[in-house]
């Protein structure tokens, strides 16, 4: 007989062996890797940076300094040494990077983006026959001039018909005057 433990155990590594195939999609994913790669290339780079900064750049300025090297440039201040030359030997890697990626990487991809970012295709339009400015090719009516460029749809001159329309007291007035005129011997 199978307790019960063992039953909640089994649901459990199973539940998990789901999880880790939602989470190995999720590593295979292009993204995440081009992001592991970035970082394992930035961190060498760095590297290499601070390298050149630490073995290079620090001996030739300690020449000028008058020290062995950058780093050992300090100031004692309330008997406490502040370590300037460690400073500098950061602010230094950190410009040398700087320039790199912009140089290598940003500099580059924003031509790339440039030469192939589609135009912007302009509306197309056409002229007004009144007032021959340019109008948008569904336009209806001129936003210049205010000509009717094509007739209005059927709902407009519906609504157009009714407002236009005579009412029932204009109707019977006119019949009257005429019945009147027609009476009078009038013509």
């Amino acid at each position: 007989m199978v307790s019960r433990s063992t039953d909640k155990a089994s649901t459990v590594v199973h539940g998990v062996g789901k999880e880790l195939g939602g989470f190995r999609k999720f590593i295979v994913r292009g993204n995440v890797i081009d992001l592991a790669v970035g970082v394992v290339i930035g961190a060498a780079f760095g590297n290499v940076v601070h390298s050149v900064v630490d073995n290079l750049i620090n001996p030739l300025l300690g020449l000028v300094g008058g020290g062995p090297n950058l780093s050992s440039w300090t100031i004692t201040i309330a008997g406490q040494a502040i370590g300037i030359g460690a400073i500098l030997n950061a602010l230094i890697s950190f410009l040398l990077i700087a320039l790199v990626v912009y140089f290598l990487v940003v500099l580059p991809v924003n031509k790339l983006m440039d030469r192939y970012r589609p135009e912007p295709k302009p509306a197309p339009t056409k002229d007004c026959p009144e007032c021959l400015s340019a109008i948008p090719e569904a336009a209806g009516r001129c936003r210049e001039c205010g000509a009717q460029l094509a007739p209005p749809s059927e709902a407009v001159a519906a609504a157009m018909r009714q407002v236009a329309a005579p009412s029932g007291t204009e109707i019977a007035d006119h019949a009257a005057r005429v019945l009147s005129q027609r009476l009078s011997g009038e013509r």
